[in-house]
């Protein structure tokens, strides 16, 4: 059995958890929107085609913000041809996904499904085919109150009062050479500047998010990120950060991925603070990192042009769940600098939430880790000092021990997030007894004999959490045995 010790000390503060990092994504990409979120005719539809089952589980999930409509979707989309009478909107060609779209469904269905969701949006401007000009022009529709062309254009449609969407994309990965009319930094940054310019004019409430690496793979990271930021520093409020993880043959290296995640960040905050002091700035550039999941890049499929096809519908196992919970924790280790977060994506495509056509809905592996991140991850990210053994992965030394604690002040409890990636039984030594007299409020588990297993609509509990029976006594120094290949949540109450 290997041996860990963690010591908590609640003044060991990092910074307070942002709500926004628990947000998710919808494009417009294969059942996503269509027959995921919206689906006349579904016996779970509401009057607006907003299925009502769906919305339930993204309730479960307490996501803050969707980020919308792409995605390398948006770079060839025009949100003008999304409004208006319904039969008048045309029928398009998306070239980012080889599909056809019906533009059911646009800017104003998203703002009423969101109301009905409990999400707020995080918006997003075309940088490839659309213009600076366009941005404003949708920044108008959405938030401008009235007597304007395009203001009062939004209340002939039936929405009368502003939709005022204060967080918008400024475009999508737009250094990456598959993006519709992909841009080189220089290039990017003198459109992205421009383009905020044009819509702090209009709003000067918007925060903005610019273009930064969409994968530490790519040949121009970090020198794109460096670029950008000198021409949109003083306008821009976040910078972007896109990463997905898959199981290339080591199940090791899988889980270890958060070790990469953890670079990426430290890296790209590297390099603002950079620009920071060329531009000899007081501000601090946060990051959105507002693509992350796992995600089996090599199962994606060419397919004919049809509307709402079946595309990049990985089915996760719990050891995906495993990886996904690393990513998770590393981000409110990050809680000094990620302030938005956006699980990509949140129906049907590469998701925690999957549906049938006409049919039934059900929760993937990671809808779990999510969920309790979500729920029980807000409060005062602390920094917990770890001593736990360490092995070798295509990271490099790896702990074997991940983990992060957040305490929610208001109700006085420590939640504890923790990681056993060994192949072993790990007892974990655990130290609080800065916080007085603790009792345990609950143990929860994800775990499982079978890494491979997944949850099916006929068997759709095969993975989930379970509660590990409860503990009695005190807690401010205490023992426990994290299986191998296991997640924990562990929940305290202060006493004192």
């Amino acid at each position: 059995m290997k041996q860990a010790k963690m010591h908590i000390e609640k003044n060991f503060k990092l910074a307070e958890v942002d709500k926004r990092i628990y947000s998710s994504f919808l494009e417009h990409l294969g059942r996503a929107i269509y027959t995921g979120i919206y689906e006349p005719g579904h016996p779970a539809a509401d009057e607006n085609g907003f299925r009502r089952d769906v919305l339930e589980l993204i309730r479960e999930l307490n996501v803050s913000h969707v980020r919308y409509p792409g995605g390398n979707f948006l770079s060839g989309y025009s949100w003008k041809d999304g409004v208006g009478p319904k039969e008048d909107r045309p029928r398009r060609l998306d070239l980012a996904w080889h599909t056809i779209e019906s533009n059911q469904f646009g800017i104003d269905e998203f703002v009423d499904w969101s109301k009905k969701s409990g999400t707020e949006i995080m918006g997003a401007v075309n940088m490839g085919t659309g213009t600076p000009k366009e941005a404003g022009e949708l920044l108008e529709y959405c938030n401008y109150p009235g007597g304007t062309y395009w203001s009062d254009l939004r209340a002939k449609n039936g929405h009368k009062d502003p939709h005022n969407i204060k967080l918008w994309c400024i475009g999508n990965e737009m250094d990456g050479s598959w993006q519709i009319c992909h841009l080189d930094a220089d290039d990017y940054g003198k459109k992205a500047l421009e383009t905020a310019k044009i819509m702090k004019w209009i709003d000067p409430e918007v925060e903005l998010v610019v273009c930064g690496s969409a994968t530490t793979l790519q040949e121009t990271f970090p020198e794109w990120d460096r670029k950008v930021l000198e021409y949109t520093y003083e306008k821009a409020d976040y910078l972007s950060l896109h990463r997905y993880y898959e199981n290339e043959g080591s199940d090791f290296d899988f889980l270890a991925s958060f070790v990469d995640m953890d670079r990426f960040i430290n890296t790209i905050a590297g390099t603002a603070d950079y620009v920071k002091a060329l531009k000899r700035s007081d501000k601090t550039m946060y990051l959105s990192f507002d693509e992350w999941n796992v995600w089996y890049q090599h199962n994606q499929k060419e397919h004919d042009w049809m509307e709402a096809p079946e595309i990049l519908e990985d089915r996760y196992s719990l050891l995906d769940a495993l990886v996904f919970s690393g990513m998770g924790m590393t981000l409110i280790n990050h809680a000094d600098r990620v302030k938005i977060a956006c699980l990509a994506q949140l129906v049907n495509v590469i998701a925690p939430i999957f549906t049938e056509k006409n049919g039934r809905v059900m929760k993937q592996t990671i809808f779990y880790p999510f969920q309790y991140l979500s729920t029980y991850g807000r409060g005062m990210a602390l920094k917990p000092v770890v001593v736990a053994p360490t092995a070798e992965s295509r990271y490099g030394e790896t702990p074997l021990l991940h983990s992060s604690v957040v305490f929610d002040e208001e109700k006085k409890q420590v939640n504890v997030f923790c990681l056993n990636l060994s192949d072993d039984e790990m007892e974990l030594d655990l130290d609080m007894r800065s916080f007085g007299k603790l009792s345990m409020i609950e143990h929860l588990e994800l775990s499982g004999p079978d890494l491979n297993a997944v949850n099916t609509f006929d068997q759709p509990d095969t993975v989930t959490m379970k509660a590990v029976e409860n503990l009695s006594g005190s807690f401010e120094a205490c023992k426990m045995v994290l299986p191998k290949y296991s997640w924990h949540v562990l929940r305290f109450q202060c006493e004192e």
